[in-house]
Parts: C-alpha cells; structure tokens; sequence
C-alpha cells in the first residue's frame, strides 16, 4: 500500500476522504478496508473492492458522539487478496469537536438562529408558545464536513434524528432555547406539566400521565396549560372548581391521570400497584369498555373503536358497581353502537350474553343471532338515544360477575 493521503487531523462529523495505490504482482487484490477507532472500540468502517491494481479513493465516517472529548483516534487500512494475506497501515488521527458559529432549530416551517453563547454552547431566544418541538441542524465546518442533526430518541436528544425534541416553558412568551453540543444538555424541557406541584411524565408529545392516591374530593391543581378551559372534563371523574383546578370525583384509590394534549382531555383509569386494574373474583378492581360507537371526548373525534389502548375505564362506585356517563350525539352514538365489557384493559375475559343482562328497552345484548356477537351492545330496532341527553351506564356485579346487570338511566 501506498498511502496518497496525509492522515493528520479532522473533525468529528467530517467525511475523511484517503486515496491508496494498491497493488499485488502475484496475487489478484480483493479488497482495502478502512477502520475507525476510538480507544478499542471500533466506530466506522468502508470497504472498497480492488480488482486490480491502481490508486483507489474511498471516504470513512467520522462519527459524531455526546461527550466525546477531542483526542486521537486510530485509523487502519487493510489490504486483503484473494488469498486472504494481509497487509495493515496504521495512522494516529487528531480529532476535535467543532466549534459552530451558530445552529438553527427547525420547528416546521419556523426556523431559528441559535447563535454562540460559549464554546459548544448555543441558544435562541424568541417569542415562542409554551410548546417547541424542534429538532436541532448544525452546519458544514470544512471541506470535509457535513450538515448534523440532533432529534429526539428514546426519551434524549441523538445525533443524526430528525424526530422533534419536546422543548416546553411554563409560560408562552419570550424565553430561550439552549443546546450544548459535547453534552446535548437543552433546555427548557417539560417541568411545566403538573399537578399539585407533581411533575407529569412524559409518554409521547401529545400524552403526559401521573400516577396517585387520590381521596374523593381531592383538589387537583394543573401547572403549564395554557388553554386549560378549552379542555373537555370527564364529569365521571371530575369536576371543575376555578381555573386550573379539578376536584376528583370518584372514590378514593390508586389512579393515573393522562393528559391527552391533542384532543384536550384527561383520560383517568383505575390502577393497582401501579397497574391497570382487573376485574377481581370478588367483583373489585376495575371494567373496561372497548368497541365501536363510544369514545372521549368525542365519538367523532376519538372513538375507542377495537383499539385496547384506548379502553375507557368505568368509575368503580364501590359496591362492586361500575359507571360510565355519555350524551348522545357526543360521547356515544346515538343510534349505532357495537361495544363491550372487559374485566382488563387488553383482550381476555369479557361479558357476555350469559354472564350479562339488562333492563333496558333500549339498549340491547347480542348474542350472536341478533345482529351482535355475545356481549356486545347494541340499540333496539326502532329506538335512539336521544341527542344531546345524558345516559348513565351501570354495571352491577353484587350477585356476582357471572350475574351482572346493566342499567342505562337517562338523566
């Protein structure tokens, strides 16, 4: 091997071109390869084909990491012919983190300047609502760098993701967004969503939960919405008191609270030892809705349809009774439904037509002859809810879960 390339310093982030004539006279070549370290690890590689011999180009990665400190790397070149001999070249590699002049956080169409505040460290500062998702772009530095990205991977900001970093303020206004690129420390993030001073955790960008021992009665205050009285109040659940603050409604347990950002409504549901609730042989713990027709806030909106991670938990009154409150036309369909009962949040045991009557001269129980599988609700021919009104759905197991009895009440 003959090295054409001066391997002396880069960039973490460059794109190191090398050229090498290569040649074997008495055995045909087969390939150069090319190896990245840091320390022993090994961290990029590139295989060029050498079919004959002559000067081959090839270009190797050099990776760009979260507190990596500038040092030397090791690059090696392996010659191999098809008779598997080797012939190996090693280089010691300066490597430093760039320092950018400035970034720019893309927020959809939006984007912003994040200039230099400090070595590696960057910010923007604007008129930005409670809630930025953006994703981080640094530019070229050199001839052979390349445009990076820092996005948002598994509850961190990751080189080279485009998925949006959930930046969050307690208040929309004028604040700054920071970003240090050796330790990807940003801010500000989600401490603004809580309740009665509780951080919520984040399970997605548009869903937030907290688990607690909740009382009946309770005073729930909510930190960091913005639009809280835009937000649909389960009344199963809740009930309002003043701005920001919800009294819980329901007897008292271990429950969690998911805030769901993109319809505007805190979904609630029963847990025991941090889990959802099952439905127990002595007829405590939780029962589950899910099927088509019935959906919070809205039907239209988001209906739970066969989706168990959507299955509604009804309000465990006590006494082994269960409850769930909808209007017509709003929260259930008004003459169309097709849902059930589960004794857990997921498939598994149900009720049906055997272990489920009712009293209602409108809604019926299939039993898989009369228009519905066993189990499933459906409404009499002939007869609707009536829009706008208000229906109370009761499951009572006190003569036992195999005995249970549904009421539907119009309020």
């Amino acid at each position: 091997m003959d090295t054409k390339t001066e391997f002396s310093k880069a960039l973490f982030g460059d794109s190191l071109i090398f050229t090498v004539n290569v040649s074997d006279q008495e055995v045909p070549l087969s390939t150069l390869k090319a190896h990245l370290y840091y320390g022993e690890e090994l961290v990029s590689e590139t295989v060029i084909r050498t079919k004959t011999n002559g000067d081959y180009t090839g270009k190797i990665y050099i990776p760009y990491y979260a507190d990596i400190p500038n040092g030397t790397a090791t690059l090696k070149l392996v010659l191999q012919n098809i008779h598997f001999t080797l012939t190996e070249q090693t280089y010691d590699l300066s490597l430093e983190r760039p320092d950018y002049p400035y970034l720019t956080l893309v927020a959809g169409e939006e984007t912003y300047r994040m200039e230099r505040t400090d070595l590696y460290t960057y910010a923007a500062t604007a008129n930005f609502p409670i809630k930025v998702n953006a994703y981080i772009q640094a530019p070229k530095v050199g001839e052979a760098g390349n445009e990076l990205t820092f996005g948002w991977e598994d509850n961190a900001i990751k080189e080279g993701s485009l998925t949006n970093i959930p930046f969050s303020n307690r208040s929309a206004g004028q604040y700054s967004i920071t970003f240090n690129s050796l330790t990807y420390e940003a801010a500000p993030f989600i401490i603004a969503y809580a309740i009665n001073e509780t951080v919520m955790q984040r399970i997605d960008d548009n869903h937030y939960k907290l688990d607690m021992n909740l009382t009946n009665g309770q005073e729930l205050a909510f930190e960091g919405i913005s639009d809280f009285a835009d937000w649909w109040i389960d009344p199963d659940y809740l009930t309002k008191v003043s701005d920001n603050t919800l009294k819980f409604a329901a007897p008292d347990g271990q429950y969690r609270i998911i805030a769901n950002f993109q319809y505007k409504y805190f979904a609630v549901e029963k847990l025991v030892n941090g889990e959802p609730a099952k439905l127990q042989a002595d007829g405590s713990g939780a029962v589950w809705i899910i099927g088509e027709g019935i959906g919070k806030p809205s039907v239209s909106t988001n209906a739970v349809g066969w989706d168990t991670g959507k299955a509604l938990c009804m309000v465990p009154l006590g006494n082994k009774k269960y409850q769930i409150t909808v209007v017509a036309g709003t929260t259930v369909n008004a003459d169309n439904i097709n849902f059930k009962f589960f004794h857990q949040k997921d498939w598994g045991d149900e009720f049906n037509n055997t272990s489920l009557s009712t009293t209602s001269d409108v809604i019926f129980i299939g039993d898989g002859k009369n228009g519905r599988d066993p189990g499933n609700l459906g409404i009499v021919e002939g007869k609707k809810l009536e829009n706008g009104a208000t229906y109370v759905f009761t499951i009572d197991l006190s003569e036992g879960n195999n005995k249970a009895i549904l009421t539907v009440v119009k309020q």
